[in-house]
Order: structure tokens, then C-alpha cells, then sequence
């Protein structure tokens, strides 16, 4: 595998391949996260969907110290996303950085998976009103990196949680399915986009794949096992730094 196939998956100019490719692999990372992540505190933190109606129902229950864990979780998750656009937006208004746009949130997401896999098990005792400090720290980390995969893909791609994919998948289904009946010429025929749904089916796939590894990896091995996912994102933001130096002047 090249530097030149690597750096394009943080390219500033994007070809399809590449936001498919990168979105299979942090897909696959997100779901090891998420579920390592639920065996470590018991909590998925990609979900904001239920993170905020589990703090509802908390807050109309009486469990306000439950309710306010919710809002910090949401709060990192958003806090994550906006540290994202901060150093994208800032890297594209800097010459000397548009090569590495996307470089400076990766780096960030694989120093933040070392802490947690070095340091995940200490951190874990510590809270913040009555949340796990290990928690912040993924909803972080989740919300860095969705941002990152939507600003990259255009909003095309998702890779934290998968309902929007499974959904998009349902409809194309549908209409994979669908049968367009002959003399109906008042409208056009329903047709299914087939690379789409090869694109939903990779990233769900990865998702569930990572999970899987995730897992396993927590189960036998411990927080450590998010080391090499840390690697793989260094590899992935270096690539494009060394093909710089590589195709540097002598």
C-alpha cells in the first residue's frame, strides 16, 4: 500500500473511491470504539439520539445528576464536532496547510484513542457530576470524527452511527425491489442507485465489523486494544506529510 494511495484519503481534492475507502475505515473504527466503549462504561457514545432522550426521560423521572450526564455527554459530542470545523476551516485559509486539511483532527482523534487505551481504565474513576470521564472523552472523539467525515464527503457519508445508513439502504431496497409496471408512462420508472447501495452495505458492514473486533479486542485484551486503531489514523495523516517530503525539491 503507497503513500499516494494513502494520502488520498485525506486529499483535498476528494474522487468517490477515496470518501468510500476512508469511510469504511473510520466505520470500522467507530464501531470498535462504540462497542469497546459500551463494555468499558456501559454506555454507547455515538448515539445522541438516545443520549438525549435518556436525559429527558431522567430529567422528567427526578434523576437530575442522570439528566445533567446526558447534556455533558451531548455537549463533548458537539464540543468534538466543533473543534473539527475550527481546524479544517482554519487549515483551508492557510496556504501553507491546504495539503493537510484534514490531517490535524485525525491526529487529534489517535492521541485521544491513546490516552483512552493507556490511560481509559484510570480515567474511568474519575466523574464529572455523574459522568464518566471516559465518556466525555468518546463522545469527543465521536463527534470529531463525524464532523471530519461529513466535511470531507460533503455530507455525503456518515460513520458514527449507522440509522441514517440503514435507512438510506431501506429506501434503495424499495426501490431495488419495486415493479415498474409496463404503460405507466405519466411517470418515470423507479430505479434503484445499485452504487449506493454498495456504498451503504460497506460502511454498515465496516460498522458492524469494527464492532465485532472492538468487542473481542475489549473483552481479552483491554483498553489497550484501541492502540493499533490509533495507528491506523496516524498512518492515514502522516501519508500525506511523507509524500510532501518525498516529492520535495532535492
Amino acid at each position: 500500500m503507497s503513500f499516494n494511495y494513502l494520502a488520498s484519503l485525506t486529499a483535498t481534492v476528494r474522487t468517490q473511491r477515496a470518501n468510500l475507502h476512508l469511510g469504511v475505515a473510520l466505520a470500522f473504527v467507530a464501531g470498535a470504539l462504540n462497542a469497546g466503549g459500551f463494555l468499558a462504561i456501559g454506555q454507547y457514545t455515538s448515539h445522541m439520539t438516545g443520549v438525549v432522550s435518556s436525559a429527558a426521560d431522567d430529567l422528567v423521572l427526578g434523576n437530575v445528576a442522570h439528566a445533567i450526564a446526558g447534556l455533558l455527554s451531548l455537549a463533548a459530542f458537539i464540543s468534538g464536532a466543533i473543534t473539527t470545523a475550527l481546524m479544517v476551516n482554519f487549515a483551508r485559509r492557510t496556504p501553507s496547510n491546504v495539503a493537510f486539511t484534514y490531517t490535524a483532527p485525525l491526529l487529534l482523534e489517535a492521541a485521544l484513542l491513546l490516552v483512552f487505551g493507556l490511560v481509559g481504565a484510570t480515567l474511568k474513576t474519575h466523574q464529572f457530576i455523574s459522568v464518566s470521564m471516559t465518556a466525555i472523552l468518546l463522545c469527543y472523539v465521536m463527534g470529531l470524527q463525524n464532523a471530519l467525515v461529513t466535511k470531507i464527503s460533503n455530507a455525503e457519508i456518515r460513520t458514527t452511527h449507522i440509522t441514517g445508513l440503514v435507512t438510506d439502504l431501506g429506501i434503495e431496497l424499495g426501490r431495488l425491489i419495486y415493479w415498474n409496471r409496463t404503460g405507466q408512462l405519466f411517470a418515470p420508472a423507479v430505479r434503484a442507485n445499485r452504487a449506493k447501495l454498495r456504498v451503504l452495505s460497506a460502511l454498515i458492514l465496516a460498522f458492524a465489523l469494527g464492532g465485532i473486533v472492538g468487542a473481542v479486542g475489549f473483552k481479552y485484551v483491554g483498553y489497550v486494544s484501541t492502540v493499533p486503531l490509533a495507528v491506523l489514523l496516524v498512518v492515514m495523516s502522516a501519508a500525506s506529510f511523507f509524500r510532501k517530503v518525498s516529492q520535495a525539491p532535492a
